[in-house]
C-alpha cells in the first residue's frame, strides 16, 4: 500500500508502526516518512494522523474499530482493512456527524468480493444466490500442512473456532466453521477443498432479499481434516488448562507452534484463487449465472506476495476513489455499497487491471 501510494506525487505517505524493525524493513527506495508508535496506546492514533488528510487502517483486528473511531472523531476519511469483529455500522452516525467517509473491509475478501455482490444486486432484476470461494496458498506444498499464513496464526485459527454464518432460504443460519466441505477444480492449480468460514460479515444484512449466500475458504485437500482434529481435541480452546500447576491456553500454545510451521519466508511464492458465482433473474425473467474468477500469482520481479497484491491494491483503489472524490457519501460504506456505483466499480477494476490483478468474467443462462 505504501509502495503504491508513495509512487504517486498526489500522495505524501507516512507509515506508523510499533515495530522499529518493521519500519526499517520498508523498501529503502520508498519516499515515505515513518513514525515508531504503539497505536494500541491512548492518544497515539491521534498523534499519528494529525496533519494527514486520509487514513489507511491496516492493524490487527482487535485494534481496528477503536482506530476507525479515533479517525472519525479527528475528522479524517479512512479506508480500513483491519477486518475488526465489531459492527462497523455502529460508527455510521458518528461518521455522518463529522462529515467523514469510511470505507471498511476494503481488501480482497472481504472487499472485492463484496464489490461484486453490490454489482450483481444492481445488475440482476432479482439476485437469488451469491457464492464466494477464496483462498491464498503456497505454490510449494510441504507436509504436513501445505499452508503458510500471510498474517498471525492466531487470527487464522480464530476463523476455525468462530461459528460460520451464511444465508439459506433467505434466513441467517449458523454452522460450525469448517462445515459443508466440497472439492473444486481450478485450472493450473488442480483440486482445492472449500469449507465454511464466517466471511459474509456486512453481506448478512441482505438476508431476506437474497435467498442463498455463502463464503467458503479454499485450502489444499486434507488441510481441513487436520484442523478439525486439532479443534475437536481441544488444541484451539482459549480457556486455560492446568499443566503442572500452571494455567496454559491451548490455542496460544498451538499458535506459537504453528507460527514456525506456517511462516511465510521472504521469497516464498503464493497464489490467490477466487471464484464468485452470482445467480439471478434478468429483466426478461431468465435465470443467469455470472462467474468472476481470479488466479493471481506471486510477483517475482517485485518480490511481492499475491495476497499482499490483491489485498493491498484493492485498498489503494479505495484510497483513490476518496482522494479523487469519486465516492462522496459520508458515513460507513462497506464495499457492496461502492459496488453498486458503476463508475466507482469500473475505476477499481481498472486500477487492479493496471497492476496485473485480472478477473475473468463469464455469463450464461442456467436452469438452477
Amino acid at each position: 500500500i505504501a509502495r503504491d501510494l508513495s509512487s504517486d506525487t498526489m500522495f505524501d505517505v507516512t507509515v506508523a508502526d510499533s515495530s522499529k524493525q518493521a519500519l526499517e524493513n520498508l523498501d529503502k527506495t520508498l519516499v515515505v516518512q515513518t513514525m515508531e508508535l504503539d497505536l494500541s496506546q491512548p492518544g497515539n492514533v491521534r498523534a499519528a494522523i494529525e496533519g494527514q488528510d486520509l487514513v489507511v487502517g491496516a492493524l490487527p483486528g482487535f485494534m481496528g474499530f477503536q482506530t476507525m473511531k479515533e479517525a472519525i472523531t479527528a475528522g479524517k476519511d479512512i479506508v480500513d482493512i483491519s477486518f475488526f469483529p465489531e459492527d462497523a455500522y455502529d460508527l455510521d452516525d458518528l461518521a455522518k456527524e463529522h462529515g467523514v467517509r469510511c470505507l471498511v473491509d476494503f481488501g480482497i475478501a472481504p472487499g472485492f468480493t463484496n464489490l461484486i455482490f453490490g454489482h450483481s444486486r444492481v445488475k440482476f432484476n432479482k439476485l437469488e444466490s451469491f457464492v464466494c470461494y477464496v483462498g491464498g496458498l503456497p505454490v510449494e506444498r510441504y507436509f504436513p500442512w501445505e499452508y503458510q499464513a500471510p498474517f498471525s496464526p492466531v487470527d487464522v485459527l480464530e476463523e476455525y473456532t468462530r461459528p460460520a454464518r451464511f444465508v439459506r432460504g433467505g434466513r441467517v443460519v449458523t454452522e460450525p466453521a469448517l462445515s459443508l466441505p466440497e472439492f473444486l477444480d481450478f485450472k493450473s492449480v488442480g483440486t482445492l477443498e472449500g469449507f465454511l468460514t464466517d466471511g459474509l460479515r456486512t453481506l448478512l444484512r441482505y438476508a431476506g432479499e437474497v435467498d442463498y449466500m455463502v463464503e467458503k475458504t479454499l485450502r489444499y485437500p486434507g488441510y481441513r481434516d487436520k484442523i478439525v482434529a486439532l479443534r475437536e481435541s481441544g488444541f484451539l480452546n482459549p480457556q486455560p488448562v492446568n499443566v503442572s500447576g500452571r494455567a496454559i491456553s491451548p490455542i496460544e500454545v498451538t499458535s506459537k507452534l504453528l507460527f514456525r510451521a506456517w511462516e511465510q519466508k521472504v521469497g516464498d511464492e503464493d497464489f490467490t484463487a477466487i471464484r464468485i458465482i452470482s445467480t439471478g433473474l434478468d429483466d426478461g425473467g431468465r435465470r443467469i449465472r455470472e462467474v468472476w474468477s481470479l488466479l493471481d500469482r506471486y510477483d517475482r520481479a517485485k518480490g511481492m506476495t499475491s495476497m499482499a497484491r490483491t489485498t493491498g491494491f484493492t485498498c489503494v483503489a479505495g484510497v483513490r476513489i476518496l482522494a479523487e472524490d469519486l465516492w462522496t457519501r459520508n458515513g460507513v460504506a462497506p464495499p457492496e455499497l461502492v459496488g453498486e456505483d458503476r463508475k466507482c466499480l469500473d475505476f477499481i477494476i481498472g486500477e487492479l487491471l493496471q497492476r496485473g490483478v485480472i478477473f475473468e468474467v463469464s455469463r450464461e443462462p442456467t436452469l438452477s
